[in-house]
């Protein structure tokens, strides 16, 4: 058994841990709640736009956009991959990984080359690990995403697209689904995919089409491009709101654990010092019997 000295030293370390797992959950519980507040503002926006970019794939506009235009021909894919800055939140990166690892084995098998734009530390350090082509990358984006910042990383892949050197570029990052629950998806950014359309009367029939104003090719060209800003903003949003709540969680599952380990410690320092003083007593009385 340990010595009395070496479990208060142990007891003093836990605590002192489980001040910074308390310091941290109370920090990640406020950036949460703002965190959210301003992922909730940006979807109604980031669905709208999606749901006007899905009908223009269905409409029969005098001019076809090639962001609407389904590629055969092209087998290179365009990865944008979200993830956090800062680890200690639980499985939030690691999900998401996994899920990019398990796709990007299925694209290589069928003879598919990807390369990746990514957006935090982490992602950005697993992608070299993996080995994977990074075209460009941001971090330390921190807790408000400015979209400014996000523009140019996310433009040299939209580059690629136009230029013909790859037909597909999915987002990968962690959708906020409440405080406890985070779901990493994969989706399909580049060509607009048309799944999203809302089931209505128009739909249903088909008739979709537009009036432009001054013509298709420059209102389409902006509203496109406000599209993928649109989505891409979306994303870190989600994220972050998902990395706030995850290492609230695990943040609390840390503080916990430490009061439990405080609590076993200080049982076993109780009965080593019980021990101690019982093995002074019976000498003393031996040493009384003994005279």
């Amino acid at each position: 058994m340990a010595g009395s000295k070496e479990i208060r030293t142990k007891i003093k370390s836990v605590q002192s841990t489980r001040k910074i797992t308390k310091a941290m959950e109370m920090v990640a519980a406020s950036k949460m709640r703002k965190a959210q507040e301003r992922m909730r503002h940006a979807r109604p926006y980031g669905d709208k736009i999606r749901n006007i970019a899905a009908h223009l794939s269905n409409a029969n506009p005098e001019y076809r956009h090639e962001f609407l235009v389904k590629r055969e021909d092209r087998k290179d894919i365009g990865v944008i991959l979200v993830t956090s800055d800062k680890g200690l939140c639980g499985g939030l990166n690691t999900n998401s990984l996994r899920l990019l690892t398990g796709k990007v084995k299925e694209w290589q098998d069928e003879g598919r080359k990807v390369r990746f734009t990514a957006f935090g530390n982490k992602g950005l350090a697993f992608l070299q690990r993996f080995g994977g082509r990074i075209v460009s990358h941001l971090t330390h984006y921190g807790d408000t995403p400015h979209l400014d910042k996000l523009v140019g990383p996310g433009r040299v892949m939209i580059q690629d697209y136009v230029k013909g050197e790859i037909g597909t570029v999915y987002v990968v990052y962690t959708r906020f689904i409440n405080t406890m629950k985070q779901e990493p998806v994969i989706e399909q950014l580049l060509p607009l995919p048309a799944d999203r359309l809302q089931a209505d009367d128009r739909t249903a029939k088909g008739g979709w089409d537009y009036l432009y104003e001054p013509d298709a090719k420059t209102v389409l060209e902006q509203l496109l491009r406000r599209y993928l800003e649109a989505i891409v903003y979306q994303a870190l949003c989600e994220n972050i709101a998902s990395e706030q709540s995850a290492r609230m969680v695990a943040m609390k599952a840390a503080s916990d654990n430490a009061s439990s380990v405080i609590d076993q410690l200080t049982l076993v320092y109780n009965k080593s010092r019980q021990a101690a003083i019982t093995k002074e007593l019976s000498e003393i009385v031996g040493g009384a019997a003994a005279v």
